[in-house]
């Protein structure tokens, strides 16, 4: 008769090939998690961003300091090809000397999607990249590493519009900059702008996103009164900027691993939840990128297709809950660009 223990052991040799072939399907799938070498390579960019605030670079000529206007830093963050920069290229319109001082790009391009430059106002602008992956933290990280990278650049970046590879622009850049900067009740003092940033405290699904890592583990900084929701395309203020690159105290939790990936989009709650904890008064709540929800599938908004564009589809993207019109639009498949630049100057840059 077989003793006990060699029987224990003789199931576990015959079960192990079977662990080994299901388990996998049985575990939440991976998600890409943000390595040391890159904590310290952003670190240390992080750190001189935030020197240069401290002592900001001045514009300076024969007769003096000149106190130029204030720009806009466009913020790519794409893991393909930017199928839509010939429509991008009219949106800014380099030939237009005044305009090309309004303005500054940098590209986050995923590293091995090996996109290419597409040339023209985007030549020379891809910044220094690391991976990304969707629901991960790594999308924060993208988004901060853009944000560093264009407040070091330039101090007179003032706006930082973040936008993916499926944005398009709805309204020409001369419209888009001179809503930001020129409205005489929020933007014509920099203490006053504020910031374009979804921010949502009522979803259906926000308790089980504030438990994605775990019931207790964002305490005791981020309560659940605190946490909130929001898209990740945003439009900051130079202080808000800042105050991403500086935090440490939200990023340490929100850098953890999830458990429930289902439920877990770090990238949708990090902004909202951290902004609206530090600064409410200077947030809109409101994203100036129209997104379509309307039958999304697997967590991704409706894909428009060339059949859908149209005037009447620029227009109505354009209508919008809060007092200001939306800029952006997406998600738009590439197949779109030749209907897209069709009616590019008598349609979508015609104010």
């Amino acid at each position: 008769m077989l003793n006990a223990p060699f029987v224990l052991s003789f199931t576990l040799l015959l079960t192990a090939p079977l662990l080994f072939l299901f388990s996998p399907r049985s575990l939440p799938p991976k998600r890409l998690l943000i390595s040391l070498p890159n904590k310290i390579d952003d670190a240390s960019l992080f750190r001189r961003a935030i020197l240069s605030s401290v002592q900001p670079r001045q514009h300076v000529s024969r007769l003096g300091t000149t106190y130029a206007k204030p720009k806009i830093a466009f913020l790519f963050l794409t893991n393909t090809d930017l199928h839509f920069a010939p429509l991008w290229e009219k949106f800014f319109d380099a030939r237009k000397y005044r305009q090309r001082d309004l303005y500054n790009i940098y590209v986050h391009a995923y590293p091995k999607s090996n996109v290419k430059s597409p040339g023209g106002v985007f030549e020379n602008r891809f910044i220094a990249a690391k991976k990304t992956e969707r629901s991960s933290p790594t999308l924060i990280s993208a988004a901060r590493r853009l944000l560093a990278t264009a407040i070091l650049d330039d101090p007179l970046n003032s706006y930082f519009a973040l936008v993916s590879q499926t944005c398009i622009p709805l309204h020409s850049f001369r419209y888009m900059y001179q809503t930001l900067f020129q409205r005489p009740t929020e933007s014509t003092r920099v203490s006053t702008r504020l910031s374009f940033i979804e921010v949502l405290s009522e979803e259906p699904q926000l308790w089980d996103r504030y438990i994605a890592r775990g019931e207790n583990v964002m305490l005791p900084e981020i309560p659940f009164d605190k946490f909130r929701v929001g898209s990740q395309f945003f439009i900051l203020t130079r202080a808000h900027s800042l105050m991403v690159v500086k935090d440490r105290k939200l990023w340490k939790k929100f850098r953890l691993p999830c458990l429930n990936v289902d439920t877990c989009y770090p990238e949708e709650h990090y902004f909202p939840t951290l902004l609206s904890m530090k600064d409410p008064k200077r947030v809109s709540k409101h994203t100036l990128t129209r997104v379509n929800w309307t039958g999304s599938v697997d967590g991704h908004p409706h894909t428009y297709h060339p059949p859908d564009v149209s005037p009447e589809l620029i227009q109505t993207l354009r209508v919008s809950n809060s007092t200001f019109s939306y800029f952006f639009a997406r998600k738009f498949s590439p197949d779109c660009l030749p209907a897209l630049m069709e009616m590019a100057d008598g349609v979508i840059f015609r104010d």
